[in-house]
């Protein structure tokens, strides 16, 4: 069976549901990305070379705070607790793994959030090493687990 759209009101206009009624949950989100980057790149964010400073910080603390402001980005998004933020990114050979999760008590999932947090701090790694080599490139956002809410937990 079909669900239907539950962003469009009976016209088939945008609207922002309305989960009033939901009981808070315990949900999480985790999301992740990569950030492909040069040998020059990687080599300098091995050493800590990387003129702008600490990338990986400054990329971390990026991805947070994006998660928290999500509704702001995305207008259909509630604003619901971020009770939980947490951004790791790991050098590999090729470039940079990034991942979030986001943890909440609320009524509505913190997906969004999670796939922000990734997203922003892609960005900041990007913007942080572009004047090293401008051939850096965000590659696979993607949701990998939920838990919690209505439909259940859910793992990629």
């Amino acid at each position: 069976m079909r669900q239907p759209f539950t962003h469009l009101d009976s016209a088939g206009q945008a609207r922002m549901v309305d989960v009033t009624e939901k009981q808070p949950t315990v949900r999480s989100a985790t999301a992740a990305g990569f950030v492909r980057c040069s040998a020059t790149i990687v080599a300098a964010l091995r050493d800590g070379t990387v003129p702008k400073g600490d990338v990986l910080a400054v990329a971390r603390i990026a991805g947070i705070a994006a998660a928290k402001r999500t509704p702001e980005l995305l207008p259909l998004a509630h604003v619901i607790g971020v009770h939980g933020a947490s951004v790791d990114l790991e050098i590999v050979d090729d470039g940079v793994t990034v991942s979030a999760t986001v943890r909440t008590a609320d009524r509505t999932g913190v997906e969004m959030e999670a796939l922000t947090a990734v997203s922003v701090a892609a960005l900041a790694l990007v913007d942080m090493v572009k004047g090293l080599d401008k051939s850096v490139e965000i590659e696979n956002i993607r949701l990998l687990r939920k838990t919690g809410g209505k439909s259940g937990d859910w793992i990629r």
